[in-house]
């Protein structure tokens, strides 16, 4: 099969008049952070900004509970379970130590409180509560986590518990801790709005987010902190400015006040030097091609998919783009069947590649147009 390829400059600079004329023209390294490994990526676009160590396991510790939340939220949604639910606490869960909500054996909790423990009070307490009501072990609860890990694509995750105690076995990357980051907000928004609720009540008993964040940077909302001895201080954070949500994920730190310090420098470095934009919208019109042996002999392609690109903001208005299509496409043709490609390039680096497709079908012409649009053809080929 052929291929045509058309060559376009994008003069993005014309476009998108945001990028001044006196911006600046080299983006400095990212702020040195003492940490064990750290991500910055973007939400939407998934675009990794700065990294280091990714996938370098490390032990979650309370970011465990990220994943409690979205398997809770998932089987919220599923109609399994429901918000009203009440759950009896059981002696294992009332004696778990670490941070707590301070449920009490026997009592009746419902499950929108035991989710608002285990996401703002960060209680290990209602984490095996509300595992135990979704599955009816911990055990059962830890082997559905690890089915939702795969799911979502968290290669090097492996989970034993749903409160992040630790555990040898017990392990993750900050890699897949982006991924379960940016799972939770877009699949499960109003479980993830409980993430920048500052404080809650239980049993008399307030107690503060630990994210201080939420205090010291207003365009953070969520998500969530994680320490044990061995897993150090963690934070992964999310951010929104101008539009742009930011995930960063911190493991590792040497203390308390050392994972916000770490996570709003890498914020402010990255929101600084790069800007994600929708540079195309779904079923728009990249070019138009010619159809032979159709009802109709023209036909739009088109981008399937918004696409949203994560650059530094001095790139955009170096972008190239060629543009490949299927040499004498022949019809019948399918709506939506693959014609072509637009490959997006700067410095002559390939930075994507999004496949073109077919706006409309077109039916097989009638036997005259057939016969001519052959005869057209085999005179093209032998020329």
């Amino acid at each position: 099969m052929k291929y045509l390829r058309r060559k376009l400059l994008v003069l993005l600079a014309g476009i998108c008049p945001s990028i001044a004329s006196g911006a600046v023209t080299v983006v400095p390294p990212p702020p040195e952070i003492d940490a064990v490994s750290y991500l910055i990526v973007d939400s939407d676009s998934g675009y990794y900004l700065v990294e280091k160590n990714i996938d370098r396991r490390v032990e979650p510790a309370s970011l465990t509970k990220m994943m409690t939340a979205y398997v809770a939220a998932s089987q919220i949604s599923g109609g399994h379970i429901a918000m009203t639910d009440q759950v009896t606490v059981s002696e294992r869960a009332w004696r778990m130590g670490g941070s707590r909500m301070f449920i009490e054996v026997g009592n009746k909790v419902s499950v929108e409180d035991l989710l608002k423990g285990v996401i703002i009070q960060s209680g290990n307490d209602s984490s095996v509560a509300l595992a135990e009501h979704i599955s009816g072990t911990e055990e059962a609860f830890a082997d559905l986590m690890n089915q939702y890990a795969a799911e979502l694509g968290m290669k090097d995750t492996r989970f034993t518990n749903s409160s992040g105690w630790p555990d040898e076995n017990h392990y993750t990357t900050a890699r897949d801790l982006a991924t379960l980051a940016r799972a939770l907000i877009r699949d499960y928004p109003d479980i993830y709005a409980l993430h920048a609720v500052r404080e809650f009540t239980y049993n008399d008993i307030k107690q503060s987010n630990r994210n201080s964040l939420l205090w010291a940077d207003s365009s953070v909302d969520g998500i969530k902190t994680g320490h044990t001895e061995s897993a150090g201080y963690c934070l992964v954070a999310s951010s929104v400015r101008d539009g742009i949500r930011l995930i960063s994920v911190v493991m590792g730190t040497a203390g308390t006040s050392a994972r916000p310090k770490a996570t709003q420098a890498l914020l402010n470095y990255s929101y600084r030097f790069y800007e994600t934009r929708k540079l195309y919208s779904a079923d728009e019109t990249i070019t138009n091609v010619k159809v032979w042996k159709g009802e109709r002999d023209s036909l739009d392609l088109v981008v399937e998919d918004d696409f949203v690109l994560t650059l530094p903001k001095v790139q955009y208005d170096q972008i190239e783009t060629v543009t490949t299509v299927e040499e004498n496409p022949i019809a019948p043709i399918e709506a939506g069947q693959k014609l072509g490609q637009l490959e997006l390039s700067v410095d002559e680096e390939v930075i994507a590649t999004l496949p073109l497709v077919a706006s409309e079908a077109i039916p097989a012409g009638n036997l005259f147009i057939r016969l001519r649009d052959h005869i057209i053809l085999q005179r093209k080929l032998h020329n």
